[in-house]
């Protein structure tokens, strides 16, 4: 394992992201608003789905509910589908989101082994990169040690991680589900548990991406989320379904480690930032009930 250091700062005495996001949670709510420029929401707004479109629709979420959010999720491939220009509109958001005070989540769902995952760490979490977020979301199917370079580059610049562990897609089952007892996202789930180690006390910085739909899987499973002792992003409520009191059943005594996550719920409620920020106010109500 990792020397151990304080749980509020990094080896170089920077703040964990574990501890700002923990403050964030604290201060604001357990909400996170996914920035998701999907085609047809785009059209919804009355914008064309073009560079201009999709700087209009992000850079406009950023400003309306980031005094409310703990953190924002911009969806790398809907600005990747635009090209270059789609990237520099994502920097531009991950600028704007610092300028706000609001931390991101850039889920690009990056994995993959030796340098070319210390390329993809390099990218979102180097101090200077323009790509730089406060967390990314990572996959460990080439082995949960492949993202080792990651792990260390976000220990060391005060960023995060979010593992995917659960996923509420039927699909996931067949790969996340494996091996009964000692399933898949067990494993995923003790490692990173493992890995939370370094930051002796408090939220810690690796984080795991579990659905919110995932229903009994976690009790099917016998996941114990909460001495993971990280984050756990739980994208899924409003449109696919997931309310906060399914959360609340679903997470049990993990539900305070629990940053729920909406996009489309929130992003139809556009294009006029009130009404954004009313549509966030009301899932953020939900979330702190219980």
């Amino acid at each position: 394992m990792p020397e151990q250091v304080p749980a509020s700062a990094d080896v170089q005495g920077r703040e964990s992201f574990g501890s700002r996001l923990g403050a964030a949670m604290s201060s604001r709510g357990p909400l996170c608003v996914g920035i998701d420029p999907h085609p047809a929401l785009l059209k919804s707004w009355g914008l064309a789905d073009d560079v201009a479109g999709l700087r209009r629709f992000s850079l406009t979420v950023v400003e309306a509910v980031a005094s409310l959010a703990a953190a924002v999720k911009p969806q790398v491939a809907l600005f990747e589908r635009h090209g270059s220009a789609g990237m520099a509109v994502l920097e531009e958001v991950l600028a704007e989101s610092r300028d706000h005070s609001v931390l991101t989540i850039a889920d690009a769902k990056r994995g993959d082994i030796g340098s070319t995952m210390a390329a993809y760490a390099d990218a979102w979490l180097r101090d200077g990169s323009p790509l730089a977020a406060d967390s990314v979301t990572l996959s460990p199917y080439l082995g949960f040690e492949s993202l080792r370079p990651a792990l260390d580059l976000a220990a060391e610049t005060g960023r995060g991680v979010f593992v995917l562990a659960l996923t509420s897609n039927p699909e996931g089952a067949s790969v996340q589900h494996v091996g009964g007892a000692d399933s898949v996202a067990r494993r995923i789930t003790s490692a990173a548990a493992r890995e939370n180690e370094r930051y002796q006390s408090g939220l810690g910085s690796v984080g795991l991406v579990v659905g919110a739909t995932v229903g009994s899987a976690l009790a099917d499973l016998d996941l114990d989320l909460a001495a993971v002792r990280g984050p756990i992003l739980a994208p899924g409520l409003g449109a696919q379904g997931a309310t906060p009191a399914d959360l609340r059943a679903t997470f049990g005594d993990a539900y305070p480690l629990v940053l729920g996550t909406s996009s489309r719920d929130i992003l139809a409620a556009g294009p006029e930032p009130r009404g954004l920020w009313e549509a966030a106010q009301r899932t953020l109500a939900g979330l702190r009930q219980g």
